[in-house]
């Protein structure tokens, strides 16, 4: 069975109350693939406004999630508390998150774990830097970022991996299809080698760095890439263009 295309738009810390009702409405009348899998990720302050606005069929992210139920953890939210909410996914291990904020791969892990483990699914971001990249330390980097999730879940029927290589994101530069057609290929491999062949099988990976209109036809036709995970293209209308990247 063909693994479902996949298409999240991380909305970041950007957007207003109208800014955010414009792109959902925009989505909300579009005509869009109903083979493709539809979330998106606004700011948590939004999340609700976003869960009561869109249509049937798409669904809602957060940006973040804490790997404690609940607590005193000041500015935290836990999986419990999103999926009260009607937030259905969570994206954990973002690289803006892992640089800026200093999450290592075992606190990610953790987070990974209490999100699968509160009913939400998983948007999990691996990708090595531009430095990492030219040392040839790509897969190396990429297999120890998803190590450390293995070591703490054996059960990826709700995760999806959202490869995203550093020097990609919100810089204009995209891999190649070969390049990223080549990793997403050793991230399948590894995870028939360390958790199992159905988890290859049915795993997504997606791939996520200046995903635009223009490149994601040809993206799209990768055997190994079942979707993006889109940044700043997700706040125009041509977020669209790139759901329908298969039709």
């Amino acid at each position: 069975m063909a693994r479902q295309f996949f298409v999240g738009g991380n909305f970041k810390m950007n957007g207003t109350i109208k800014s955010i009702q414009d792109i959902i409405r925009n989505l909300n009348d579009a005509k869009l693939d109903p083979k493709t899998e539809v979330v998106i990720a606004p700011p948590a302050l939004y999340l609700l406004t976003a869960r009561e606005a869109l249509r049937q069929g798409i669904e809602v992210a957060a940006q973040n999630v804490f790997d404690k139920p609940n607590g005193a953890f000041t500015g935290e939210i836990s999986a419990e508390q999103l999926k009260d909410s009607g937030v259905t996914w969570t994206l954990t291990g973002h690289s803006e998150r892992r640089v800026i904020l200093a999450e290592g791969d075992e606190f990610i892990a953790r987070k990974t774990k209490a999100a699968l483990d509160g009913g939400l699914g998983v948007i999990l971001c691996v990708g090595e830097t531009l430095e990492q990249r030219e040392d040839n330390k790509t897969i190396e980097v990429v297999t120890r970022q998803l190590k450390a999730v293995a070591e703490q879940t054996k059960d990826w029927s709700k995760v999806v991996v959202a490869y995203e290589p550093v020097w990609a994101i919100g810089t204009g530069k995209v891999a190649s299809t070969e390049q990223a057609q080549e990793v997403h290929a050793e991230i399948r491999k590894w995870l028939s080698s360390t958790i199992s062949k159905e988890a290859s099988e049915n795993t997504r990976v997606i791939y996520g760095g200046s995903v635009s209109e223009k490149n994601c036809r040809d993206l799209a036709q990768q055997a190994d890439i079942d979707g993006f995970l889109v940044g700043g293209a997700s706040l125009k209308p041509a977020f669209v263009d790139i759901i329908n990247a298969k039709a």
